[in-house]
């Protein structure tokens, strides 16, 4: 106790005082995430944004980002929080545009695949061939599953997208209609977060903000990969609120949009609230390849490039999700005669000559 006459130290006004109002707000933040099933009150749209941007600015300890990434994961983000950490991710991270048609922005896990063999980057290329822009984002190898990424397929095919400045990215995407942002190289303040996501073990809600955010600004169809169905409605309803018009979501091979072939496709068409359920079933258009393993990148390679030629065990997958992606974006009228461009698209090895084109 203070001797009389003596001021009373206030320990805890002390200790907040040294914390700074930034790491001082940040831990009110954690406080309403991490307080527990019954008092948890979770965050408005404009906290969530301010909890996201104080970590992409570095102006909060990696212990509080830590804790706030569990804490928000034990207790799963509501939609409107999602809303609010995706407007921090379009204040921070890179900005592409275009001028023609409306592209397709792909979002799928930045932990990549280690399962089933990917179609995605055979299927930009071939789709950007065919006049319809693809914006892809994407980053190094990323925990919890360090499956093969983006960035690291394309160089298997001969295409370099790491390492470029965000201006020539740019550049590909108006002159080939194909853009990759790359984080370490463009987003390099979501990438400082990295290692605290490796440090905790666990899929962080940032995972499922990946899915949703774009670097694309403008008109677009936005296609983002799900698992779970509660994944699916929080996508819809955070989507709604950040102004996205026109969303599909796709239950794909290992959480991403890659179509399956030896199941119904699962997908839902978001046009201005509205959703239509969309269910593809590959056997009634005679597509019935299985999905091929994931083994290596070397098989992957060889596989992907007869493909592109319309060859090997990935051909007919790779023509079902081309000619459904035709389809989706409107580009036919009916998945039939999208199917029947697919496979003249293919036959004419149209995404092998961009191929080249970029590898050059």
């Amino acid at each position: 106790m203070a001797a009389a006459g003596e001021p009373v130290v206030d320990r805890r006004a002390e200790r907040l005082l040294a914390l700074g109002p930034d790491r001082v707000l940040f831990r009110e933040l954690i406080g309403k995430v991490g307080s527990g099933e019954h008092t948890s009150t979770g965050l408005s749209r404009e906290e969530a944004r301010a909890a996201i941007e104080l970590m992409l600015e570095g102006r909060v300890d990696d212990a509080q980002i830590g804790a706030f990434m569990i804490a928000h994961r034990i207790r799963r983000p509501a939609p409107l929080e999602l809303t609010g950490m995706l407007d921090g991710y379009r204040a921070h991270g890179p900005i592409l545009t275009t001028s023609g048609p409306k592209p397709l922005c792909f979002g799928v896990p930045y932990d990549g695949r280690s399962r089933t063999a990917p179609l995605l980057p055979l299927l930009a290329l071939t789709l950007a061939a065919a006049g319809q822009p693809v914006v892809l984002h994407g980053g190094g190898p990323m925990p919890v599953k360090f499956g093969v990424t983006l960035a690291e397929l394309f160089h298997a095919l001969g295409i370099e997208w790491r390492g470029l400045a965000l201006a020539a990215v740019q550049e590909r995407l108006d002159r080939h209609g194909l853009a990759l942002t790359h984080q370490p190289d463009h987003f390099q303040a979501a990438e400082r977060l990295v290692s605290i996501r490796d440090a905790i073990g666990k899929r962080p809600p940032l995972a499922s903000l990946e899915l949703l955010w774009t670097p694309h600004r403008g008109d677009h169809l936005l296609v983002s990969g799900f698992v779970h169905p509660p994944t699916e409605t929080r996508a819809w309803e955070a989507l709604e609120a950040a102004g996205e018009t026109d969303l599909l979501t796709v239950k794909g091979l290992e959480g991403s949009t890659d179509l399956p072939t030896t199941r119904a496709g699962i997908t839902a068409r978001v046009r201005h609230g509205t959703v239509e359920r969309i269910l593809l079933h590959p056997r009634d258009h005679g597509i019935t390849a299985a999905e091929q393993a994931m083994t290596s990148l070397e098989t992957w390679r060889s596989e992907g490039l007869a493909a592109l030629c319309g060859e090997g065990p990935l051909a007919e997958p790779l023509l079902w999700n081309l000619g459904a992606y035709l389809w989706l974006a409107g580009r036919f009228t009916s998945l039939p005669a999208a199917l029947d461009q697919a496979r003249a698209l293919l036959q004419a090895r149209c995404g092998e000559r961009l191929r080249q084109e970029l590898a050059a």
